[in-house]
Order: C-alpha cells, then sequence, then structure tokens
C-alpha cells in the first residue's frame, strides 16, 4: 500500500473514530497533495508525498515558535498535536552517525575541496537523506565537513 492510500485509509479510520482534529489533520495533507496533482498536472508518488508532508511539517514548527513568542500558547497546542499526526507519516530518521556516514561518502564522492562545493555535496546527499533526516542539520554537517581545519 503507496503513503497515499494510507493516509486515505487513516482519513477513513478517523471518521468512523469522529477523531475531529486527527480528521482535519489528513484532509490538510491529501489537500496538498491534490493541489499539487491539479497544479503540475502529475500523479504523485510516494517519494513527492513525504516532501509534501516534510514541508508541511516545516511550516508547523515555524507557527509554533512564532505563536510561542507571541504569548499564544493555545494555538500553539493545536499546531504542535497537528505536528504530531504528520511526523506518523515520515518515514523513520536517520541517525546521528548515519546522517555523518553518508555526508562523509557524499564529500568523497563529489571531490569537493572546501566550502565553495557546498552544492555539488548537497546535491548528491539530498536525494538520499529527504524526509529522513532534518536538512538544516545535514546542511551544517556539510558546511563542518568542507570547511578548513
Amino acid at each position: 500500500m503507496g503513503l497515499r492510500e494510507q493516509i486515505t485509509e487513516d482519513m477513513k479510520n478517523a471518521m468512523r473514530a469522529k477523531e475531529a482534529s486527527r480528521l482535519a489533520t489528513i484532509r490538510l495533507i491529501l489537500a496538498e497533495i491534490k493541489r499539487k496533482e491539479v497544479d503540475e498536472r502529475i500523479e504523485v508518488n510516494d517519494d513527492q508525498t513525504v516532501a509534501i508532508v516534510e514541508k508541511m511539517i516545516k511550516q508547523r514548527k515555524d507557527s509554533i515558535t512564532q505563536f510561542e513568542a507571541g504569548g499564544r500558547q493555545d494555538l500553539a497546542d493545536i499546531e504542535k498535536a497537528e505536528l504530531a499526526i504528520l511526523t506518523t507519516y515520515m518515514p523513520a530518521g536517520l541517525s546521528d552517525d548515519e546522517i555523518a556516514a553518508e555526508v562523509t561518502a557524499a564529500v568523497a564522492a563529489s571531490g569537493a575541496a572546501g566550502p565553495q562545493d557546498m552544492g555539488k555535496v548537497m546535491a548528491i546527499v539530498k536525494p538520499k537523506l529527504a524526509g529522513r533526516a532534518d536538512m538544516t542539520v545535514v546542511s551544517a554537517l556539510v558546511k563542518k565537513a568542507l570547511s578548513p581545519a
């Protein structure tokens, strides 16, 4: 079963169980998938679905930060609940050691010599780690690996 089919099944289960907040979040995911399909005239696959969910997770994290800074804990709690549901659709994350190993391998494969080659390394690493690691952490590791010692 593909990720989209799983999300649709979860929507049906949330309807049956009358879980309003879970149902609303799942509908947001499906709406975003449908929007992408209509806008780009494509059939969204699992990798694209993961990218959509990853973008939604990033939006929720940003919103939580803003709401907490603005003293709106009630809205931050709603975003946290949505974030918890969204993370269930992401693939298992990699450990810090696994991420570091991928970065090291990408640096070696690209022949990167310094910070100016960061784009080459990120082009190799990003497809491998998308959805499985926080890309800001990966970017920081690449920058560290390429900086002169």
